[in-house]
């Protein structure tokens, strides 16, 4: 009888769905989002990921650096198409696209695959410096411009990608201390 009453008690103190898998996950996308600057782009990022259902911390930042990869690709794309429609035919509109080409290039062929081998090899700290970098090159690309630039808000995005990917690498190093 005391172990029945135990256990009813034990199911209305504890919903059978806390358990489930999804809401776990979802508390740890939600705490580790809330260390970032971002939290919206975090959340959506994470949660739209199928990847991210069993995920820990680790490949939550894993999954941050493919999105990081995916917005700059996204952003090269725009630049190429920009340069080929004429878009370049100001002098300083050319040579501003042609930069943001070689700092997207650098994130990409760069920047991800470094990021993704320190994951992937326990060396934080050189894949924070690489998140950290992709963000300074996204805010570089937005600089080379003399006036209105065409890529801000792709710019910002791989900007604030690149900002959560660090801070979730962050929390990695600081666990790891």
């Amino acid at each position: 009888m005391k172990i029945s009453l135990i256990v009813i008690l034990l199911f209305f103190l504890f919903p059978v769905d806390a358990f489930r898998p999804t809401l776990l996950l979802g508390n740890l996308i939600e705490r580790t989002c809330r260390q970032t600057p971002f939290y919206d782009l975090c959340t959506y990022s994470l949660k739209s990921n199928p990847e991210s259902r069993d995920a820990d911390v680790k490949k939550l930042a894993q999954i941050m650096v493919d999105s990081l990869k995916a917005k700059a690709t996204d952003t090269l794309d725009l630049i190429d198409e920009l340069l080929m429609d004429g878009l370049a035919l100001d002098p300083a509109m050319m040579k501003a696209l042609t930069s943001c080409a070689e700092r997207y290039n650098v994130i990409i062929r760069g920047d991800v695959p470094e990021i993704t081998e320190a994951l992937n090899t326990g060396n934080y700290k050189f894949a924070e410096r690489g998140t950290n970098d992709a963000a300074v090159e996204a805010n570089s690309c937005e600089m080379e411009f003399p006036g209105k630039s065409p890529l801000t808000d792709m710019n910002k995005l791989v900007h604030d990608v690149s900002v959560v990917a660090a801070y979730i690498v962050k929390i990695i190093l600081n666990s790891h201390r």
